[in-house]
C-alpha cells in the first residue's frame, strides 16, 4: 500500500509540460518543509533573474522526501534539513557532485498567542497539565528537540510525532496543543499565530541544510543553477529575510 502509495505520487510529481513552445522543462526541487516560505521566494526570485528557467517546488519532511526519492520521484535537487538525510539520498547514487551547505536554522518553543499557560523552559514543557507536539524522531526537527530536551534534562512524552514543523504549527494553530519545539524560521512565518520561546544558547541545538543536484530528473542545468542563486548573496539575503542564518 505505501510503495503504491508512493508510486502514485512520484508520478503526480512529474512537472507539467508548460504550454509555450520550446520552453525549457521545470526543475523539480525536493525541499524541506521547513524551507517553504524561503524557498517559495527564492524560486520566484530565481525566475526573474535567470528567464526562461522554471522550478516546480516540492515541500515535505527531509526524511519522508528521501523515501519518495527512493521510490523513483525524478527530482532534480535535494534540500535537506539535516546531513544524515542527505546522506541516505547519496546512497541512493543519485547525486551530481557534493552537497554543500546553504544555511542553518535553531530551535524555539511555539505556544498560542500571549504564552498562556506561562511556558518559560523547556522543562515546562514536561508538565502533567500541557499537551506538546514534536515532529517524530525520525524528523530532523524532531531529533533536534530531542537532543535539546535532552541536554535540559527533560524527559517528555509528546502526545503526536508529527511528520513535518509545518504539521506541529497546524497542530498549535487548531488548538489541539499547548506547545510544540519548531524552528525559529516556522515561528517567524507562522506571525502573531504563535508566541515564540527562545532557547538558551546551552540547550540550543543548530540545524545545518545541505542541498544536492540530483540525476533523476529532466532539468540538470537549471536545478543546478538554482543551487548557485541559493548560495549568491541575493539568495542568502532572502534566507536571511526569513529568518535563517548562514551556512
Amino acid at each position: 500500500m505505501l510503495r503504491a502509495a508512493l508510486l502514485t505520487l512520484t508520478v503526480a510529481l512529474v512537472p507539467a509540460c508548460d504550454a509555450r513552445p520550446g520552453a525549457p522543462p521545470a526543475a523539480l526541487v525536493f525541499a524541506a518543509a521547513s524551507l517553504t516560505s524561503a524557498f517559495e521566494e527564492l524560486a520566484a526570485a530565481f525566475e526573474v533573474a535567470q528567464p526562461p528557467a522554471r522550478v516546480e517546488l516540492h515541500f515535505a519532511g527531509s526524511a519522508s522526501l528521501v523515501l519518495q526519492l527512493r521510490e523513483g520521484a525524478p527530482a532534480d535537487l535535494f534540500a535537506s534539513a539535516d546531513a544524515a538525510n542527505m546522506q541516505r539520498a547519496l546512497a541512493l547514487g543519485a547525486a551530481v557532485g557534493a552537497p554543500r551547505d546553504f544555511a542553518a536554522n535553531r530551535l524555539v518553543i511555539v505556544t498560542p498567542p500571549g504564552n498562556p499557560r506561562g511556558i518559560a523552559h523547556l522543562a515546562d514543557l514536561a508538565r502533567d497539565d500541557l499537551a506538546v507536539a514534536l515532529c517524530g524522531p525520525e524528523v530532523p526537527a524532531g531529533r533536534y528537540a530531542r537532543a535539546a530536551l535532552a541536554s535540559a534534562g527533560v524527559t517528555l512524552r509528546p502526545v503526536s510525532d508529527e511528520p513535518s514543523v509545518k504539521a506541529v504549527i497546524a497542530k498549535l494553530q487548531l488548538g489541539e496543543v499547548d506547545a510544540g519545539i519548531v524552528y525559529v524560521t516556522d515561528a517567524l512565518a507562522a506571525g502573531d499565530s504563535v508566541h515564540a520561546v527562545p532557547l538558551p544558547a546551552a540547550q540550543q541545538v543548530v540545524a545545518r541544510y545541505p542541498l544536492v543536484v540530483l540525476d533523476g530528473g529532466v532539468a540538470h542545468d537549471t536545478a543546478a543553477a538554482f543551487a548557485e542563486f541559493v548560495l549568491s548573496r541575493r539568495g542568502q539575503t532572502i534566507l536571511a529575510a526569513h529568518g535563517f542564518a548562514p551556512p
